[in-house]
């Protein structure tokens, strides 16, 4: 099945749903970008001014967000459902497009995809993980062992700058 769009096809009661993490697949893209919009939009509103949210999940993916998907990107399902995305940088540690949408938040997803992207590191032997925290999700990654508390600046690849936190955690 297509990706779809999570606001008109969430489960009647997604607190019991069971997830699975996989290897994402080209026709999950536009349910990434969905996701991706849907969480920084209900998420990230107490942190950042609307018109900065807006510029940095407004418009339409690039042409290439299908192929960085295929190749790089993991997902979590609900059924056939697209619930959460996430991936990792195995040559570098680095973690990114940490997303689940709001219907599906607050059920162990996120911790799911970061233990699961943790493993990988491991295998790969890996001894530290690094990743750009918006200000509001800083402690949720904490809760997950990372540390940083210093503000930055992160240059998106769409040309935004905005405030984030680098976090480092060490794999021993």
């Amino acid at each position: 099945m297509a990706a779809t769009n999570l606001t008109t096809m969430v489960p009647k009661s997604p607190e019991l749903a069971r997830f699975t993490i996989r290897k994402a697949v080209r026709a999950d893209a536009d349910a990434a970008w969905d996701i991706r919009r849907a969480a920084v939009m209900s998420e990230c509103t107490s942190a950042y001014p609307l018109d900065q949210l807006e510029q940095w999940t407004g418009g339409t993916a690039s042409r290439a967000f299908p192929d960085a998907v295929e190749e790089r990107f993991l997902v979590a399902t609900v059924g056939e459902h697209v619930a959460g995305t996430g991936m990792i940088d195995l040559t570098t540690g680095k973690i990114d497009a940490i997303f689940v949408h709001p219907a599906y938040m607050k059920r162990g997803i996120g911790v799911a995809m970061m233990r699961h992207l943790e493993t990988l590191a491991r295998l790969q032997g890996l001894r530290e993980l690094k990743l750009d925290s918006t200000l509001n999700a800083a402690p949720f990654y904490r809760s997950l062992g990372f540390e940083g508390n210093q503000i930055a600046q992160y240059h998106s690849p769409r040309g935004l700058t905005m405030d984030c936190v680098p976090m480092t955690k060490r794999l021993d």
